[in-house]
């Protein structure tokens, strides 16, 4: 068993069947938490794919059965990033420049703590994230893009105090890589933004364009306290880039 099935079974465990709304049934119960078969039907996958999962048979799942059982297990902020950075490990690395974040900016990364930090490539795919990065945007790890964050998933709304400058900025950023020599994720990017009802649509054909570089921004935590931080960007020259956000001095 690997460290993705290690952390699901020890999750699985943590949770009653009470707690998901299931009957406890009659008599003493062999495997605590919950059931495997339980588990996969509330994350609507099959019990044996589920199982396969749990014994390292099948390490490649994707970002919908992580936050189909993300929500089964109830998980936290920390524990879906972990689940997330787990499946990324037991896939296996990306061969180098296909999705890839360049070793020198993981080293950066790392050496910011804990200041919030993140590595997206072009189109604002989330390569990398320290778990104090992940904390300040609860859900960007599960949506695996920034501007899919920004736009499809609500928590974005409550987490910047002004969403309405963070989406154009979003946007006028892709307008921007558009203009160049875009990658071909973005048209599919676009495609799927433009489909949702987020208000992608409209600031598109704004054609607003704008480089990703620092701003002040002011984001909400959990318990409504607000907190403006700066963003330094550092721009590697294929495109990926770091965003480390800082507290006002």
């Amino acid at each position: 068993m690997g460290e993705l099935g290690e952390f699901l079974r020890s999750r699985r465990g943590r949770v009653r069947p009470g707690d998901v709304g299931l009957p406890a049934g009659i008599g003493r119960r062999q495997t605590p938490g919950l059931r495997r078969e339980e588990l996969a039907a509330l994350a609507g996958v099959s019990v044996d794919y589920y199982t396969r999962l749990e014994q390292g048979r099948d390490t490649n799942p994707g970002p919908e059965v992580l936050r189909a059982l993300a929500a089964a297990l109830r998980l936290g902020a920390d524990e879906r990033a972990h689940l997330h950075a787990l499946a990324r490990r037991a896939a296996g690395p990306p061969p180098w420049g296909a999705g890839a974040p360049r070793p020198g900016l993981l080293h950066l990364l790392e050496a910011v703590r804990p200041t919030p930090a993140y590595v997206l490539d072009q189109v604002s795919t989330l390569l990398a994230v320290n778990p104090e990065g992940a904390r300040l945007m609860p859900g960007l790890v599960e949506a695996g893009n920034l501007v899919r964050y920004v736009f499809t998933d609500p928590r974005a709304r409550e987490v910047f105090v002004v969403w309405e400058d963070m989406a154009r900025d979003c946007v006028a950023h892709l307008r921007t890589v558009a203009a160049a020599d875009p990658p071909p994720a973005l048209a599919d990017l676009v495609a799927e933004l433009s489909a949702a009802d987020g208000g992608f649509a409209p600031l598109w054909r704004h054609y607003d364009v704008r480089g990703k570089t620092g701003s002040r921004r002011a984001f909400r935590d959990p318990a409504g306290a607000t907190v403006t931080l700066t963003s330094e960007v550092l721009t590697a020259p294929d495109g990926q880039r770091l965003a480390v956000f800082r507290p006002e001095p």
